[in-house]
């Protein structure tokens, strides 16, 4: 790959769960005297998407289009939700209300970029809006050049399997962020994007690379993947296809916070594979994504002018 591509005509459907990250910032000075924690005055508060919203707006940043399709409560948390994708021109929020749940929050509690807490409030969605997303899901497909499945685990992908079935059958990639130890749901995608505890959960511990080799082969067969990439922090990214490893070293320089890298990293293989990128070279360039984005504190997004300054193209 002589140069990056342009972004600007590529169009990513994002699905799965979204979320509200909260975020706390202030210092320590004491010990509270009721019980042995630190007292946290907060001096700021921040707030950001979370989950596959976070994918879309990675999406926004690198300057290709996404639509995201997903389900929120009918709350204030909802609210700021909506208002923040909005602030994304390129990012077409279709945000299904219900009212029996609670946005999914995540509030972390920050001192000198270190995180003292972090507390999560959430409640499953209905099946009735579930069904809703799934009509949208329908009608919005043949726009798309790639399908992301972001799967936190919150209930907001039911109909994954009928999603992928649907995707594939447009002949519309579909690349997956897997959460749980049944993969099978997964069945028929093209990629699956697991970091390493996440596979290990799966497919068991391994002794060496060859033994991880044989176990994405195998995992990979068994659910009729065109490719399965392992991130694996410090140790990079290896991509398993058919008869084929391919391993990228990790570029990290400083890591302050490791929390929505798997989110960058399956936004930039999408928005290459949208803009003509073969898969190993849009994993490259999501490798570099991810070293940028692990040097931000809490959930960011990379921008393409980023990426080209850090490959010096």
């Amino acid at each position: 790959m002589s140069a990056l591509p342009k972004f600007t005509a590529a169009k990513v459907l994002v699905v799965g769960d979204v979320m509200l990250d909260r975020y706390w910032f202030g210092d320590v000075h004491r010990i509270s005297p009721e019980a042995p924690v630190p007292v946290l005055k907060v001096e700021r508060v921040e707030e950001r998407p979370g989950g596959a919203a976070n994918v879309a707006r990675n999406i926004a940043a690198l300057g290709a289009n996404s639509t995201l399709l997903s389900v929120l409560g009918d709350d204030e948390a909802g609210d700021c939700l909506e208002k923040l994708l909005t602030q994304h021109g390129n990012v077409k929020a279709l945000l299904h209300r219900d009212s029996s749940i609670s946005t999914i929050i995540k509030l972390r509690a920050i001192a000198r970029h270190q995180q003292l807490l972090r507390i999560d409030f959430e409640t499953r969605p209905s099946h009735e809006v579930l069904n809703a997303a799934l009509e949208d899901f329908r009608a919005q497909l043949a726009d798309a050049d790639v399908v992301i499945l972001s799967d936190y685990g919150k209930g907001g992908l039911a109909h994954i399997a009928e999603m992928i079935r649907l995707a594939r059958a447009a002949g519309k990639p579909v690349l997956v962020d897997p959460k749980g130890d049944d993969y099978a749901r997964y069945s028929g995608a093209t990629l699956l994007t697991p970091n390493r505890s996440e596979f290990r959960q799966v497919a068991g511990n391994w002794e060496n690379e060859a033994e991880l080799t044989a176990k994405a082969e195998k995992l990979r067969l068994e659910l009729g993947l065109e490719a399965l990439l392992v991130t694996r922090s410090e140790d990079g990214m290896s991509l398993y296809r058919q008869d084929s490893v391919l391993h990228e070293p990790t570029h990290t320089r400083e890591v302050f916070d490791v929390s929505g890298a798997g989110d960058t990293v399956i936004a930039t293989l999408a928005v290459m594979l949208a803009s003509g990128a073969e898969l190993p070279d849009a994993m490259r360039i999501a490798n570099r994504a991810a070293g940028i984005v692990v040097g931000k504190l809490g959930t960011a997004v990379v921008s393409r002018e980023e990426i080209v300054r850090d490959i010096g193209m």
